[in-house]
């Protein structure tokens, strides 16, 4: 390689040959040693220190106007921190009747704090917070050993300004975990290829074990592109690579293994019921509903149970499938900005290292094997995502953001040292032309939303992206403010949308960043409407509008309040809803519904974004609570999970997340009541006259899956057995007093 101009922060520090090591034994200090020993600038300590602390500002600011975000899990945070069992398992109550969808790695944190700090939607999403920070250092250290501190320095901000990853670390899912994890995995497996470090590479196999329990098989997706990169370019024998790799798969499955050993071998009686599986079984959770599920739309226990209308090879009400899929109005706005840029340097990358030498073998054969390990990560994941038919939420795409932020900077860097070619100049002009041009369709996508902005984007782009093509031929100082100008292009759109991100209210189960786009779902607020998005078409009830919201609500792409339905047209309680709730999560047959969630709504409100829990049904529950296991049951997660943490006492939820599980069944729950171990039974919404409409789940809706039945038959049991009455607008039967006046109903 040539360069015909200064570098300002060269990607390969020191240009001295190092002399290849022998192939028994680990080589000698290469260009890792050399990045990370060679003289550092003055800047680059303060950049770094001012780059962390944004970040902490960026995620914990306004953290606590999302409450307790997802309800869900801040259900099972709060059994966690009162219950060791609870913890362990990742129970859903502190009776441990049933478990979260996934395995508790990412609930770990979150509860510790809780136990330290006490309940609170701070104490919940710091953790979360601090793992975004983690992250960021994490991928500075990464990029920084092979490319230099300017790199890096892109590379850290460009994923701290990513959108969806501003919205994941101040929201308590598991993705936060993952998407640290596997950046950490990503590092371990550079640092091995660095020297062929056995210890490294067996680091990596340990951050991909407690990936997995996080989020099961989707810690797995970016494995073979890394094993693969490491079997062809360790600077070592083959025989010792394959044996490293073994090793490191060991690591993996002893990490990630000792939990499903516990579980799987942990007798069925004693422990809580695994959620979102039909035969109480972890593996029968990851190969199905959390596996094989998620790529061909057979998910059985999902919403809407099972394969949806439309399922086939389109994606059905998950999103059309396809190559373009992460750039279409639900999703492009949440990771896309900097993608097509992303790709563009990976390409450019490949092509200036293909003619290195293996990994450690030369400065720029373990830049190549950088490029290819990033780039491999971003290309397995993004197909995966694209092409999936089963349950996909926009929210998942934060795992690229690490991928696309490292090839950035990676890929500026080596084009900024070349910039002097020809070549090397066109395609840097070229790619923030291309970045200024779609962030200027990005930002085009929302209505109303800065439309200043995406044309200062697109002319300070264009006019950056001019000042580099002649920047070797006007001089440094030119040239580095062309570059600046074209950094802050680049970024502006994806920064607007942090910042409307980290403004706005987010909770429930599907959460979007930015604002509400023109044919897409979310948008500032969407989470307490409607959890942050839509279902999918086979998800609503007869008679429901499908397809989500429209132009002028939420979600919508326009600005507007709560949407309406019409009576009659799913308004009325019990279609298709667990516990006979009304259309997304409003009160049985009183005229329109809307988004909001009427108090004690289950239905869609309490499916995806839990209810409003008023002070009269927080006391009910709260009096003689020590008497009693649960202090109330109520159909899905989402429901349970808002009466629990408004009351800080356990609530069963009858059939998991969706109410599709079947647990417990009509049976035990009749033995739980008989022996007095739960209080209250909680219904929808009260309707004119106070009488709840609890019951019916049979239309396909959420709640009517395999194991819906079982809700389904508990519910009409109750209804049967026990009178109702109103409590702070929602339904509860008093499960200690049966309507014989005796003793409790077989």
């Amino acid at each position: 390689m040539t360069t015909a101009v200064p570098p300002m922060d060269s990607p390969f520090p020191e240009r001295a040959p190092t002399a290849p090591a022998a192939p028994t034994a680990p080589t000698a200090p290469g260009p890792a040693a050399g990045a990370a020993t060679a003289g550092r600038p003055r800047w680059e300590r303060p950049a770094y220190v001012a780059l962390l602390l944004a970040t902490a500002v960026l995620l914990l600011w306004n953290l606590g106007a999302s409450g307790y975000a997802n309800s869900f899990y801040s259900a099972a945070v709060q059994a966690g921190s009162e219950s060791w069992k609870a913890f362990f398992f990742g129970s859903s109550d502190a009776g441990n009747s049933i478990t979260v969808d996934k395995p508790p790695a990412a609930l770990w944190p979150m509860a510790l704090s809780v136990r330290l700090f006490g309940l609170g939607g701070w104490q919940i999403l710091v953790p979360q917070a601090l793992m975004g920070v983690g992250t960021t250092a994490v991928l500075h250290a990464a990029v920084r050993r092979h490319f230099g501190p300017a790199a890096a320095l892109i590379s850290g901000t460009v994923f701290a300004l990513t959108p969806v990853a501003a919205l994941m670390f101040r929201f308590n899912n598991p993705d936060a975990l993952l998407t640290l994890l596997l950046t950490v995995t990503v590092y371990c497996v550079l640092r091995a290829l660095d020297g062929a470090h056995t210890k490294w590479l067996v680091w990596a196999g340990v951050a991909v074990g407690f990936a997995f329990l996080t989020k099961t098989l989707q810690a797995f997706v970016i494995l073979p592109p890394l094993a693969l990169v490491y079997a062809v370019c360790a600077p070592t024998r083959l025989r010792r690579r394959l044996g490293q790799l073994l090793l490191a798969g060991a690591a993996m499955v002893v990490a990630g293994g000792w939990w499903v050993a516990i579980v799987e071998l942990w007798p069925a009686s004693s422990r809580p019921y695994i959620g979102g599986s039909q035969n109480n079984s972890f593996l029968e959770l990851t190969l199905g509903y959390n596996g094989l599920g998620r790529i061909n739309g057979d998910e059985t226990g999902s919403v809407g149970g099972g394969a949806r209308p439309g399922g086939g090879g389109g994606g059905g009400g998950w999103g059309e499938t396809g190559i373009d899929r992460l750039f279409s109005a639900n999703i492009g706005g949440q990771i896309s900005w900097l993608l097509p840029a992303a790709l563009v340097m990976l390409v450019t990358g490949l092509v200036i290292t293909w003619r290195a030498r293996r990994a450690a073998d030369s400065l720029e054969g373990m830049a190549r094997a950088a490029f290819l390990v990033w780039g491999g990560a971003l290309l397995i994941t993004a197909l995966v995502f694209s092409y999936m038919q089963g349950i996909f939420h926009e929210y998942y795409t934060v795992a690229l953001a690490p991928f696309v932020a490292a090839l950035v900077g990676m890929g500026v860097a080596m084009l900024w040292e070349e910039r002097g070619g020809k070549a090397a100049a066109l395609t840097l002009s070229g790619t923030l032309a291309l970045t200024a041009w779609w962030s200027y369709v990005l930002l085009g996508r929302s209505a109303g939303y800065l439309p200043w902005l995406r044309w200062t984007v697109l002319a300070a782009g264009l006019a950056a992206a001019a000042g580099l093509l002649v920047g070797a031929r006007l001089g440094r100082r030119f040239a580095l403010g062309a570059a600046g100008l074209g950094l802050a292009a680049a970024l502006a759109g994806p920064l607007a949308y942090c910042l409307t991100t980290v403004d706005s209210t987010r909770g429930g189960s599907i959460v979007t960043a930015g604002p509400a786009v023109s044919g897409g779902r979310g948008g500032m607020g969407m989470g307490m409407r409607f959890g942050g998005g839509e279902l999918p078409p086979g998800a609503f009830p007869q008679g429901m509008p499908q397809g989500g919201p429209q132009q002028g609500q939420p979600g919508g792409g326009a600005q507007g309040g709560p949407r309406q339905f019409p009576r009659g047209q799913g308004a009325a309680a019990g279609q298709g809803f667990p516990g006979g709730q009304g259309a997304l999560g409003g009160r049985g047959a009183r005229g329109t519904e809307n988004f909001a969630g009427g108090p004690g709504g289950g239905g869609m409100g309490g499916l995806l974004g839990g209810t409003k829990v008023g002070t009269e049904a927080t006391s009910a529950l709260r009096k003689d609570a020590g008497k009693y296991t649960w202090a109330a049951a109520a159909v899905g997660a989402q429901n349970a999970a808002s009466y629990q943490l408004a009351s800080g006492e356990p609530v069963m939820p009858i059939g998991g997340f969706n109410g599709s599980d079947p647990s417990p069944t009509l049976a035990q729950f009749q033995e739980y009541v008989r022996s007095g171990r739960i209080h209250y039974f909680i219904g929808e919404g009260a309707r004119a006259g106070g009488e709840g409409q609890t019951g019916q789940t049979a239309r396909g809706g959420p709640g009517a899956g395999p194991g819906g039945g079982t809700s389904s038959a508990i519910t009409s049991w109750i209804q049967a057995n026990y009178r109702s009455t109103t409590v702070g607008g929602a339904t509860f039967y008093d499960l200690t007093a049966p309507l014989n006046g005796t003793s409790a109903p077989s």
